[in-house]
């Protein structure tokens, strides 16, 4: 057993993930005001994949990208300032997914990225729009989008995260993201 994934290690990560949320995301803050970062791109005709939506952020998915859906990788405590609630997405006709998942040490679950990847291919049959995002839109939810990739187009990991790195340079997966999307490769994606 790695002594990494011990309980007690599991909660000093969760603890320090927590801790480095707010200078975390005001370095997220920063980067964009110098203008070295996107907030937020578009990935394909259907994702948006970003960085925590602010309200003004949401206005602007709404109005601009059309975004009918939000898919948040985000724990509660993340999204509990300055974020629009499930209740406000609904007011404005958007659908709402929440897929808690650890920062900075931790990849989505299989399971989380299977409800993931079929709400947003839920939403690629309705032709509608979904902004898929964690904090800074780089790691939790690049896993989720690098999945969808996979399964639409029966592509690679490699090849999947290829097309995000086009789009926004700045993703960054570690390997328990790699490791996640490599699982649901084989788990999930028909290769001909």
């Amino acid at each position: 057993m790695n002594p990494f994934d011990s309980l007690s290690s599991i909660s000093f990560k969760n603890m320090l993930a927590r801790l480095s949320f707010y200078p975390t995301l005001f370095y997220n803050v920063m980067m964009k005001q110098i203008s070295l970062r996107e907030w937020y791109n578009r990935i394909d005709e259907t994702v948006v994949l970003g960085a925590l939506p602010f309200r003004s952020t949401s206005k602007k998915l709404i109005e601009e990208e059309d975004v009918k859906n939000v898919v948040s990788m985000n724990e509660d405590y993340e999204l509990r300032l300055w974020v629009p609630t499930q209740e406000e997405w609904g007011q404005h006709g958007v659908k709402f997914l929440q897929l808690q998942t650890i920062d900075m040490f931790h990849a989505p679950c299989q399971t989380k990225l299977r409800r993931g990847v079929d709400f947003i291919l839920d939403a690629l049959q309705q032709q509608q729009s979904v902004y898929v995002h964690c904090k800074a839109g780089r790691t939790r939810s690049a896993t989720l989008v690098g999945c969808y990739l996979m399964q639409r187009h029966s592509w690679t990991p490699d090849q999947a995260v290829e097309l995000m790195r086009s789009k926004r340079p700045h993703i960054l997966l570690g390997p328990k993201q790699w490791e996640a999307l490599r699982v649901y490769h084989q788990d999930n994606v028909k290769t001909s």
